[in-house]
C-alpha cells in the first residue's frame, strides 16, 4: 500500500519534515580553540557538553551518542482545515510524489438513506491539454475537472507560503482592494503530473497555468467570514526563491469545498506509468475476508488549549462526558488481515444520540483532519462535535446516576479497489455529568474498540469500465459484536470463514497501560494530564494556599506532605510560582520583556532544538505556533540573561514544561530560579564538573541500596553518564511521560534538586530485574526506549513517585560523597604528569584569557560606540537649539507686530462702532419721524370715514322724509312715481343726472387723492424699515468682524507665541 499523508495540520514547511518531531539530544566536545561568540550561532554550532571521564574521551562522546540521540519520527497528523503538500520521495515519475487528503470542509459523497442537500456547482468534465504543457512526460489528455463562475482577485508574495494566518490575511486584503475582477476558469487535473490552468471563459484560451508539483498549500476562507466564498493556493515562483499566492473568488460558495477536494486528488501519490500492454495483474488476496481494528476515542476541551480524551468507566463500560464541553471526536482504522487495501479518505463522520439509529437520523460532523497514524498502521480520522447543537441534545443533558445513554458513530471511508464506499458503525455506552464535578472515576481504556470483518467479490475483468477501475465489490460488512450475537441467537446467516488470529490484532490508538514491542523511543510531551481531582484534596490545597498567602516568607507546615502526593494539575502554575519564589518578580519579568529585544550568538541551535521539543503535544508540534514561538523566546531571554552558561541542550524542555502551566514571563522566572537557586547551572559549568560528581554520587547510591545491579554495570562497563546524563541535565523532561515529569517537578521545586537521586533510585530499583538480564548494548536501549514507555500509566508512575519519596537520601551522605569524588579528584590530578596538568591548566587559562581579551574588547567597542554616539547626539542638540533659538527671535518679532496689528485693528474698531452708533440714531429718528406721520394719517382717515357716514345717514333720513311728504300731497304724487322718481320731461331728468353724475365724480376724485397720500405714505414707511433694516445687517457684519479678529487670528498667534516661549524656557532650564 502506498503511503498516504495526512490533512490538516501537518508541518508548517516541508524542510523540516524530518526534524520536526525528533527528539535529537547530542552532545558534543568543544575545541579549545573555539569560544560561543566565534561561532555567532551559524548552522553548524552544536551546543556542546564536554564529559572528561575516567575512559577514553572518544569513546564515552560515542557512547553518549548512542544513548541520546533518537532517530527522527514521522510527522503527526494535525487538525486544521485546509489541503498542505508534504514532500516526500515516492515510487511516481515526477520528481516528487505528494500525499495528500482534503480538508474537513469537503462535502461528503451521500450513501444510501443520507439526505444529499440540492446543491448545483458549475462543474463540467475537463478537456486534454496540449502537448508540452506540463513539466512531466504529457498524456493524450488529461483527467481534470473545470470549474467555472470563479473571479480572479489577484497575487501577491508571501514569505510563509504555508501560513494559514498569512493565506487568510492576503486573502482579505486582496478581497477588499480588488478593484477590476476577472472572470476566469479554473481547471485542476485529479493526477500529481499535472497542471492547473486559468482559463478565459469566452474563448477557453489558457491564461496561465502552475504545475501541481510548484502549488505548495491551498486554503478556503472560514465560515461567518466574508472569505468564506473564496480560496487561494500559494506556489513557488522562480526556483522556489520567491513564493506568491493567488486568490479566487467563487459565485457558488457551496463549490468552495469541491475545489478544495479537487486540490487533494492532485496533491494525492499517483501510480507509476507504465504502457497499457505492461499493465500487471492485480494481487490476488488471500480470502474473501478482510479484517478491519476500529477504535473510537472521544476528547474535551481541557480549557488549556488542547483536548485530553475522556475517561472510560470500567464497570459499565461507558464514556464519561461533562456538559456543554467542546469534544472531538476521533477514529483510528487499522486493517489486520489479508491483502492491505489503501484507504483513500474519509468523507463523512457522522453522529446520532440513540443505537440501531436509521441512516436519515444520523447528523454528519465538521471534519478536523484524516490520514496515517506516525507509525503508518492506522488511519485517522478526527471531527469536532459541538455539544449544544439541537441535535445532540440527548447527550448534552445530565444523565441520573442508575441510567447509561447509548451513542452511535459512523465513519464512511472510500477504500482504494472497493467499488463502493464502506460504513463502520460503532454504539457506545455514554454517561453525562456536570462540567464541575471532579471526582474519580475508576476508568481503564480511553477508547474502545471494534473488529469488522469485509467480504469482498472481485469484480471480473470483462464487467470493469476501465484498466484502472475498482477490483472489489462490497458483498457485506458484520461487526465482531454482531457475529457474537448472531452466534448466541442460533439465527441463520452467511458464515464467514476467519483470516488470521484475532488475538493478533493490536488496537490503533496507543493505551497506556500497554508495552509496546517496537523499537521506537517515546516521544518527548507524551501523556495526558487530567485536571480532574477530589474535592476533598482541592479544599484542602485551598485552604493551604489562603494561609500560604497570608505569609508568602514562611512555606506552610503541610506543604511537603501534599506535594508528595502531587499538586493537581489545576492548581501548579501557582503552586509552582510560590515554591521558586517568584510571588515577586516584577523585576524579571520587566528584564524578560528587555531580553526577548536582543539577539543571541545561539540562535540557530535554539531554533533546531524548539522544532524536536515535545513534537507530541498538540501545544508545541507546529512549526511556527504560539507554543513554540514562546518557547524560542524563553530559550533565547535565557542565552543573553546568563553569558556565561547561555543556551544548552535540555533547557527547552524544562522551559516546555512551565510554559504549559503559565505565562511565559512567569516560565522565564521560574526557569531563571531554577537555574540559579536550584543550582541546575552549576551543572554546566568548569567542563560539567558537578555533573561528574552527582554521576559519582548516584554510582555510590546504587553501590549502597542496589549493589547486585551496581556490580552488574560493573561488569557491563556500564557507567552512570551513560545513561543519566538526560536525567540530570533535563530533569526527567525529554524522555518520560508528563504525568510524571510534572510531580518530579513538583517535588524539585519543593525540596530541591537532590531529588534527583530519588527518582533515579526508584527507576533503577523498579527496573532491576530486567536491567540485569541485559549486556551493554541492551541495557542502553532498555534507558532510552522501554524505560520511559514503562510509565504512561499514571498507576506505575504513582508507584514510581510513592518509592522515590520513601528513600532516605541524608544530605550529609551527599556530602561525604561529594568530598570523596573531591579526593578522587585530586589524587589523580596529583598522580597525573604534572606537564600535562600544567599543559591543561593552561589551555584553560588561555581559553578564560581569550574570553576575557574577547569581552575587554566588545566593550571597550561598545564604549567607543557610546561615546560616539553621544557626541552625535551633544552635536544635534546644539543645532536643535541654534534652530530653537532663531525660532524664538523670530517669533518674538511676530509677537510685536501681532500687537502693533492689534492696536490698529482696535482703532478701526473704535471709529466703525461710533460710525454704527450715528447712523444707528439717525435711522432711529426716522423711524419716529415715519411713526407718527402714519399716525396722524391714521387719524385723518378715520375722521373722515366717521363724517362721510355721518353724512350719509343724515342724507338718508332726509330723503325718506322728502318721500314721506311727497306721498301724502296729492298733486306732489303726479310729479312723481313710487321710487321717487321726478315724472317731469326727460330735459329735467338729464339735468338732474347731470347734477347727480358731477356730485359723484368729486367725491371719487377726492377719494382718489386720499388713497394716493395713503400710498405715498406706506410707501416712504417701507424705504425707512428697508434701510433700518440695511444699516442693522452693516452693524452686525462689523461686530462678528471685530470679534473674530479678536478670537481667532490674534488668539491664535498669541497662544502659538506663548507655546514655543514656554517650551524653550523649558528645554533651556
Amino acid at each position: 500500500m502506498d503511503d498516504k499523508a495526512s490533512v490538516g495540520k501537518i508541518s508548517v514547511s516541508s524542510d523540516s519534515v524530518s526534524t520536526l518531531n525528533s527528539e535529537d539530544f547530542v552532545l558534543v566536545s568543544r575545541q579549545g580553540d573555539e569560544t560561543p561568540s566565534t561561532n555567532n550561532g551559524s548552522d553548524d554550532e552544536k551546543t556542546g557538553l564536554k564529559i572528561i571521564g575516567n575512559g577514553s574521551e572518544q569513546q564515552l562522546q560515542k557512547e553518549l551518542a548512542d544513548v541520546l540521540m533518537d532517530p527522527p519520527m514521522d510527522d503527526q497528523p494535525g487538525d486544521k482545515e485546509l489541503v498542505e503538500r508534504s514532500q516526500l520521495d515516492g515510487e511516481g515519475d515526477g520528481p516528487l510524489s505528494n500525499p495528500l487528503s482534503a480538508s474537513s470542509t469537503i462535502n461528503p459523497v451521500p450513501l444510501v438513506g443520507l439526505q444529499k442537500p440540492e446543491m448545483s456547482l458549475p462543474v463540467k468534465p475537463g478537456q486534454g491539454d496540449s502537448e508540452g504543457s506540463s513539466p512531466f512526460t504529457p498524456v493524450a489528455e488529461e483527467d481534470s475537472v473545470v470549474f467555472s463562475k470563479l473571479t480572479y482577485l489577484g497575487c501577491a508574495s508571501v514569505n510563509a507560503p504555508r501560513s494559514e494566518v498569512e493565506a487568510l490575511r492576503m486573502m482579505s486584503i486582496l478581497r477588499s482592494q480588488r478593484q477590476i475582477p476577472i472572470d476566469v476558469t479554473l481547471s485542476v487535473p485529479n493526477v500529481s503530473e499535472g497542471t492547473v490552468r486559468l482559463l478565459d471563459p469566452q474563448t477557453n484560451f489558457e491564461i496561465a497555468n502552475y504545475p501541481i508539483y510548484k502549488i505548495l498549500f491551498c486554503v478556503r476562507g472560514h465560515d461567518g467570514t466574508p472569505e468564506s466564498d473564496c480560496f487561494a493556493f500559494t506556489e513557488s515562483h522562480f526556483n522556489a526563491e520567491l513564493f506568491r499566492i493567488h486568490v479566487f473568488r467563487c459565485e457558488i460558495q457551496e463549490a468552495v469545498s469541491r475545489i478544495l477536494y479537487s486540490f487533494a486528488t492532485a496533491f494525492r501519490r499517483s501510480a507509476k506509468q507504465t504502457p497499457l500492454s505492461a499493465t500487471a495483474a492485480p494481487q490476488t488476496p488471500d480470502s474473501d475476508i478482510f479484517t478491519f481494528s476500529v477504535s473510537l476515542e472521544i476528547k474535551e476541551d481541557d480549557g488549556k488549549g488542547y483536548f485530553s480524551a475522556v475517561p472510560k468507566d470500567k464497570d459499565r463500560q461507558c464514556f464519561k462526558l461533562r456538559q456543554g464541553i467542546d469534544k472531538k471526536i476521533v477514529i483510528y482504522v487499522q486493517q489486520t488481515t489479508n491483502k492491505e487495501l489503501a484507504i483513500e479518505r474519509c468523507f463523512g463522520l457522522l453522529l446520532s444520540p440513540g443505537r440501531g439509529v436509521r441512516n436519515s437520523d444520523m447528523h454528519l460532523l465538521d471534519l478536523e483532519s484524516m490520514g496515517k497514524s506516525s507509525d503508518g498502521k492506522s488511519y485517522v480520522i478526527t471531527g469536532s462535535w459541538n455539544p449544544k447543537s439541537p441535535h445532540f441534545q440527548v447527550v448534552n443533558e445530565e444523565t441520573p446516576k442508575d441510567k447509561v445513554l447509548f451513542m452511535t458513530t459512523a465513519v464512511d471511508l472510500v477504500i482504494t479497489e472497493v467499488q463502493e464506499p464502506v460504513r463502520f458503525l460503532l454504539e457506545t455506552k455514554v454517561r453525562v455529568c456536570s462540567p464541575n464535578e471532579r471526582l474519580f472515576w475508576p476508568f481503564s481504556k480511553r477508547s474502545t474498540t471494534e473488529n469488522f470483518f469485509l467480504k469482498l467479490k472481485q469484480i471480473k475483468q470483462k464487467e470493469r469500465k476501465s484498466n484502472t477501475d475498482t477490483l472489489y465489490e462490497v458483498v457485506c460488512l458484520e461487526s465482531e459484536s454482531e457475529r457474537e450475537r448472531r452466534k448466541t441467537t442460533a439465527s441463520p446467516s452467511i458464515r464467514l470463514p476467519q483470516s488470521g488470529s484475532q488475538s493478533s490484532v493490536i488496537p490503533s490508538p496507543p493505551e497506556d497501560d500497554e508495552e509496546e514491542d517496537n523499537d521506537e523511543p517515546l516521544l518527548s510531551g507524551s501523556g495526558d494530564v487530567s485536571k480532574e481531582c477530589a474535592e476533598k484534596i482541592l479544599e484542602t490545597w485551598g485552604e493551604l494556599l489562603s494561609k500560604w498567602h497570608l505569609n508568602l516568607s514562611v512555606r506552610p507546615k503541610q506543604l511537603s506532605s501534599l506535594v508528595r502526593s502531587g499538586v493537581p494539575e489545576a492548581l501548579r502554575g501557582e503552586v509552582w510560582q510560590l515554591l521558586a519564589g517568584c510571588h515577586n518578580n516584577d523585576h524579571l519579568v520587566e528584564k524578560y520583556r528587555i531580553l526577548i529585544t536582543k539577539e543571541s550568538p545561539q540562535d540557530s541551535a535554539i531554533t533546531r532544538d524548539i522544532n524536536r521539543t515535545f513534537p507530541a503535544h498538540d501545544y508545541f508540534k507546529d512549526t511556527g505556533g504560539d507554543g513554540q514561538d514562546s518557547l524560542y523566546k524563553i530559550c533565547k531571554a535565557y542565552s543573553v540573561y546568563d553569558e556565561e552558561i547561555g543556551y544548552c541542550q535540555g533547557q527547552s524542555f524544562l522551559a516546555a514544561v512551565l510554559l504549559l502551566h503559565m505565562p511565559e514571563e512567569q516560565a522565564f522566572s521560574v526557569l531563571v530560579k531554577i537555574m540559579f537557586d536550584y543550582g541546575l547551572r552549576e551543572l554546566f559549568k568548569q567542563n560539567f564538573e558537578d555533573l561528574h560528581c552527582k554521576f559519582y554520587q548516584l554510582e555510590r547510591l546504587m553501590q549502597e541500596y542496589i549493589p547486585d545491579l551496581y556490580n552488574h554495570f560493573l561488569d557491563i562497563s556500564l557507567e552512570a553518564h551513560m545513561y543519566a546524563s538526560q536525567w540530570f541535565l533535563t530533569l526527567f523532561t525529554a524522555k518520560f511521560p508528563l504525568y510524571m515529569v510534572f510531580h518530579i517537578i513538583d517535588l524539585l521545586l519543593c525540596e530541591g534538586i537532590s531529588v534527583i537521586f530519588n527518582v533515579a533510585l526508584g527507576l533503577l530499583k523498579t527496573s532491576k530485574d530486567d536491567l540485569l538480564l541485559t549486556d551493554f548494548e541492551g541495557a542502553l536501549k532498555f534507558f532510552r526506549v522501554q524505560l520511559p514507555k514503562r510509565y504512561r500509566s499514571e498507576e506505575n508512575a504513582k508507584k514510581l513517585m510513592e518509592l522515590a519519596c520513601n528513600m532516605k537520601i541524608s544530605q550529609k551522605k551527599l556530602k561525604k560523597y561529594e568530598k570523596e569524588y573531591h579526593t578522587m579528584r585530586e589524587q589523580q590530578a596529583q598522580q597525573e604528569d604534572p606537564i600535562e596538568r600544567f599543559e591543561r591548566e593552561n589551555r584553560r587559562l588561555q581559553e578564560a584569557n581569550m574570553r576575557l581579551e574577547q569581552e575587554n574588547d566588545d566593550l571597550a567597542h561598545e564604549l567607543v560606540t557610546s561615546k560616539i554616539a553621544l557626541r552625535k547626539d551633544l552635536d544635534n542638540a546644539e543645532e536643535k537649539a541654534d534652530a530653537l533659538n532663531k525660532e524664538l527671535l523670530m517669533t518674538k518679532q511676530k509677537l510685536i507686530d501681532a500687537e502693533e496689528e492689534k492696536r490698529r485693528l482696535e482703532e478701526e474698531s473704535a471709529q466703525l462702532k461710533e460710525m454704527c452708533r450715528r447712523e444707528l440714531d439717525k435711522a432711529e429718528s426716522e423711524i419716529k419721524k415715519n411713526s407718527s406721520i402714519i399716525g396722524d394719517y391714521k387719524q385723518i382717515c378715520s375722521q373722515l370715514s366717521e363724517r362721510l357716514e355721518k353724512q350719509q345717514t343724515t342724507n338718508k333720513l332726509e330723503i325718506e322724509k322728502i318721500r314721506q311728504k311727497v306721498d301724502d300731497c296729492e298733486r306732489c304724487r303726479e310729479f312723481f312715481n313710487k321710487e321717487g322718481r321726478v315724472k317731469g320731461s326727460s330735459s329735467a331728468k338729464e339735468a338732474v343726472d347731470e347734477d347727480t353724475d358731477e356730485e359723484k365724480e368729486t367725491l371719487k376724485n377726492q377719494l382718489r387723492e386720499m388713497e394716493l397720500e395713503l400710498a405715498q405714505t406706506k410707501l416712504q414707511l417701507v424705504e425707512a424699515e428697508c434701510k433700518i433694516q440695511d444699516l442693522e445687517h452693516h452693524l452686525g457684519l462689523a461686530l462678528n468682524e471685530v470679534q473674530a479678529a479678536k478670537k481667532t487670528w490674534f488668539n491664535r498667534t498669541l497662544s502659538s507665541i506663548k507655546t514655543a516661549t514656554g517650551v524653550q524656557g523649558k528645554e533651556t532650564c
